[in-house]
C-alpha cells in the first residue's frame, strides 16, 4: 500500500469484522529516534494460536469471500523493510492488538498519507462502534475518543455533517499543534 493510513483502515476494518465494539489506533512519533509506533487494539472476537501464526501468510485469510489476505503482510513487511518490527497478540474472546515500529529515516518509509480522512471515515461509518485515536509526537499528545463525544453530543450522531465538520478541523488544528 502507498499509505500506512490505508493498512490501518484495512486492520481496523478487521477489527470491525470481527465484533469489535472499541477500536485503539494509536501513533507514538520519536522524531529523534526516528521511529514511529502504530498501534490498532481492538476487543473483537481474538484469533486462536493457531490462526495468529498463520496470519502473516498471504495465502491466509479468515474471509469467506476470497483465498487470500494481503493487509497484515504487506503491515508487517512495510514495517520490516524499514528495519522496524511487527507484532501480533490475539486470544479468543479478547482481541487482538498488532503493534508495529517503522524507522522513519529508512529509505524504504512509506509515508503516513491522509491519517485524518482514515480516522474520521472509520468513525463516521461505523457509528455503533467506538474508536479511540491517540497521536503523540516527541511528547505532545492529542486524542479523539468518540465515547466522549458521544457523551457530549447525545443524541446527535457523529455522521451529522456538522459533528464531521468538527472533527476535521478539531483533527487538523491538533496535528498541527503536535507538529510545531
Amino acid at each position: 500500500m502507498r499509505e500506512l493510513s490505508l493498512n490501518i483502515l484495512d486492520i481496523a476494518q478487521n477489527s470491525i469484522s470481527a465484533g469489535a465494539s472499541l477500536i485503539e489506533i494509536e501513533l507514538v512519533e520519536d522524531r529523534t529516534a526516528g521511529d514511529l509506533l502504530i498501534g490498532i487494539y481492538d476487543n473483537g472476537k481474538g484469533m486462536s494460536e493457531e490462526q495468529t501464526a498463520s496470519i502473516t501468510d498471504p495465502f491466509f485469510t479468515t474471509r469467506t469471500t476470497r483465498k487470500v489476505g494481503m493487509g497484515i503482510p504487506l503491515f508487517k513487511m512495510a514495517a520490516e523493510q524499514t528495519g522496524g518490527s511487527f507484532e501480533i497478540y490475539s486470544k479468543l474472546g479478547e482481541g487482538t492488538r498488532v503493534t508495529t515500529h517503522f524507522n522513519t529515516g529508512s529509505i524504504d518509509f512509506t509515508p503516513l498519507g491522509d491519517i485524518r480522512s482514515t480516522v474520521i471515515t472509520l468513525i463516521t461509518m461505523n457509528t455503533d462502534r467506538d474508536f479511540r485515536f491517540t497521536y503523540r509526537i516527541d511528547g505532545k499528545e492529542f486524542a479523539l475518543d468518540t465515547r466522549e463525544l458521544k457523551e457530549i453530543l447525545g443524541d446527535v450522531p457523529l455522521d451529522t455533517p456538522d459533528v464531521v465538520e468538527w472533527m476535521n478541523e478539531y483533527f487538523k488544528e491538533q496535528t498541527e499543534l503536535l507538529l510545531q
